[in-house]
């Protein structure tokens, strides 16, 4: 049944004719009830508390363990949070998603202000039931990052961003830009040719997955056998589509590396957004900026796009991929500032819950923070607080999992290169298998992976540190 609700929602954002919105919401709505019915019966914890108390949950990184602990904290979230509940959810959102994409095109908060106020409210409905006394916030991100806090989140964003800063403020004196090389034209049909071209080499199969186009670059995992990917295309712009295709990529390729043998249980998911985010940026920056990946992937490129790049140096490509200028578009943004644009949406939307800011003042906050934070001002409200589709969907307490990703991911990415001493010179030959054998043992596959922070301190044999990060990032802009 849930697989049937990530195929009606994938349905809805790429292919669904506009006037099929409310019978969607409808179908969806109906859906969701049935599931939460399913998940909450009292059978169900009759059920686990046998379990719990058998031999199948004596080895804590057994399949059957994270299964149980899956299950149990599954069960235990649902049932606090009613039915009739879910449902509203569920059909609002489906339509605010559309009222969403419809303001962000005619550059028109005030029609997506109303809906914004009920998902919202519906939010702050669903976080007051799951709560236990703590933030709002933290009943919602527990979510998408089991067992974290916005305390822990605070105290590794504030580190960040001061190592952020101080390396942004370094870079001018350092490097030269040639960002105007990815702006020339490149032909759409070209575009997509050369993004499936590249994701067979780096290994997604499209016998058991698609491309898409949509409004909001996402991923979607209808089942085993079944991820579907998404970009979105400029024909000025050659960076766009291609780092958000290899971003939905790196999920995309987790998703295919799980076991299919555990589809459908907790031992067959991952169950940190942070985890999964690591491996979006993982292949869309550690490896889709590096030396090497453009040492094999720039001729082809070269071939592609002969017009636009004919008079293009590898090195001076090699620039323009890792440009660093501070922008007002996230999924544009380069390493160096991607995650001061996660910081104003962390701070924002935990003023929303709170309501400590209202909905109908979030443009003029937005703008304030972009200033603040990025030094820069959205042209318009598109530009600003309407470019992502999270919020639309009820997604509060997503965004913080994508800084926790390049945390990871840095880290991750220390660990492989320890592993695999020649995998530069393997990828610049076109031989990423060995990577993706590594990450397939290591994380696709790792037993336990119910504790993201856990197992990126066990592979990598080190805690978390902010400063893994900055020095990936520092060590790639000397060496541009």
């Amino acid at each position: 049944m849930a697989s049937c609700v990530e195929l009606l929602g994938w349905d809805e954002l790429t292919y669904m004719p506009r006037g099929g919105v409310d019978q969607r919401g409808r179908q969806l709505a109906y859906l969701s009830g049935l599931l939460h019915d399913a998940a909450t019966g009292d059978r169900i914890g009759e059920l686990l508390s046998r379990v719990e108390d058998s031999d199948l949950a004596a080895e804590p990184e057994s399949p059957s363990a994270v299964n149980i602990r899956g299950w149990r904290r599954s069960f235990r979230r649902t049932r606090r949070v009613p039915r009739a509940l879910v449902q509203e959810q569920m059909s609002v959102a489906t339509a605010a998603q559309q009222e969403w994409s419809e303001a962000r095109r005619n550059n028109d908060f005030a029609r997506f202000q109303p809906w914004l106020e009920q998902i919202i409210r519906l939010k702050r409905e669903e976080a007051e039931c799951l709560t236990d006394g703590g933030p709002l916030y933290d009943a919602l991100l527990e979510d998408f990052e089991p067992g974290m806090t916005s305390a822990r989140l605070d105290e590794l964003f504030a580190a960040l961003h001061a190592q952020l800063k101080a390396l942004i403020a370094d870079l001018p004196k350092r490097r030269r830009t040639h960002a105007g090389i990815l702006r020339r034209n490149f032909a759409m049909d070209r575009q997509r040719i050369f993004i499936e071209s590249i994701a067979g080499d780096l290994g997604f199969d499209f016998e058991r997955g698609r491309l898409d186009v949509t409004t909001h670059p996402f991923f979607s995992n209808i089942g085993p056998g079944d991820i579907r990917i998404t970009t979105r295309f400029n024909p000025s712009d050659f960076s766009e589509a291609f780092f958000s295709a290899l971003h939905e990529l790196g999920h995309g390729l987790f998703e295919q590396g799980l076991d299919p043998a555990n589809a459908g249980m907790p031992s067959g998911q991952c169950q940190s957004l942070g985890l999964h985010e690591s491996q979006s940026r993982f292949w869309e920056n550690c490896i889709g900026r590096s030396r090497a990946f453009w040492m094999h992937s720039f001729p082809k490129a070269k071939e592609m796009f002969q017009d636009a790049l004919h008079d293009v140096r590898f090195d001076a490509f090699l620039a323009a991929v890792n440009h660093v200028e501070p922008g007002p578009i996230r999924v544009r943004a380069d390493e160096a500032t991607y995650n001061l644009h996660i910081f104003v949406r962390y701070e924002l939307e935990q003023a929303l819950l709170k309501g400590d800011l209202a909905a109908a003042d979030l443009p003029s906050a937005w703008n304030e923070r972009y200033r603040d934070v990025l030094g820069i001002t959205p042209a318009d409200d598109a530009e600003g607080c309407l470019q992502d589709s999270h919020w639309s969907s009820g997604q509060f307490g997503y965004f913080p999992t994508y800084a926790l990703g390049n945390i990871f991911a840095a880290h991750l990415n220390a660990a492989v290169r320890s592993a695999i001493p020649d995998l530069d010179p393997l990828m610049a030959a076109g031989r990423f298998g060995p990577l993706s054998e590594w990450l397939t043992e290591h994380v696709y596959r790792a037993r336990a992976f119910d504790d993201a922070t856990g197992l990126v301190e066990r592979i990598c044999g080190c805690p978390v540190n902010p400063q893994v990060l900055t020095n990936l990032l520092r060590s790639r802009f000397v060496e541009v």
